[in-house]
């Protein structure tokens, strides 16, 4: 199953979520590092960094401009619960900043932040227990026009509905959970 877009988003807690190995060599990638709960080493993440870049991965750390500094990480993703505006002076250091984003308001919030891409939760239904609503396919596409094609869908995203990507017009994806309970999928995606 192949999926064509320009570019893929893989959303990781921890540098073991992953196995690089399995990667080709590909500009397409970019992973989100998301330290929220679990803390790598420093020395784990130099060498996780190291291998993106031999393999054309583009690394964003989650909220954390000095270790993003320290990687010299290709850019910043400020998660949808971040609402300073102090991060637009970040562009001089020549990240790329990308955001999150769960309704017009935060999408606004995150274009005020000088976000370049703004990735919107929840395209497809998900387990979560408190997270009921979703957009589908179509109300995506309409948001995603008035918002000049910046949006990039998360949410739901699965091997049994992966298909359904085809139809949204966008030019990359997230995929989240899927990473984190099959590492073995990234070899059937792309």
């Amino acid at each position: 199953m192949f999926i064509s877009k320009k570019k893929y988003f893989l959303i990781i807690e921890n540098t073991k979520d992953i196995k690089l190995s399995n990667i080709k060599n590909s500009d397409k990638i970019n992973i989100i590092y998301r330290n929220k709960n679990v803390k790598d080493n420093i020395s784990e993440l130099s060498k996780f960094r190291k291998i993106c870049k031999m393999k054309k991965i583009k690394l964003f750390i989650a909220n954390d401009i000095s270790l993003c500094k320290f990687l010299k990480a290709d850019g910043i993703y400020i998660s949808a619960s971040n609402f300073s505006l102090n991060l637009r002076r970040y562009k001089n250091f020549k990240f790329k900043i990308i955001g999150s984003a769960h309704n017009r308001k935060e999408i606004l919030i995150k274009k005020h932040q000088g976000c370049s891409e703004i990735i919107f939760s929840r395209l497809f239904k998900t387990s979560y227990k408190f997270k009921k609503d979703y957009l589908g396919i179509i109300k995506f596409n309409l948001l995603n026009i008035s918002n000049s094609n910046k949006l990039i869908p998360l949410g739901g995203i699965r091997l049994a509905n992966l298909n359904k990507i085809k139809m949204l017009n966008c030019a990359s994806f997230v995929i989240f959970s899927e990473v984190k309970k099959k590492p073995a999928i990234i070899d059937r995606l792309f």
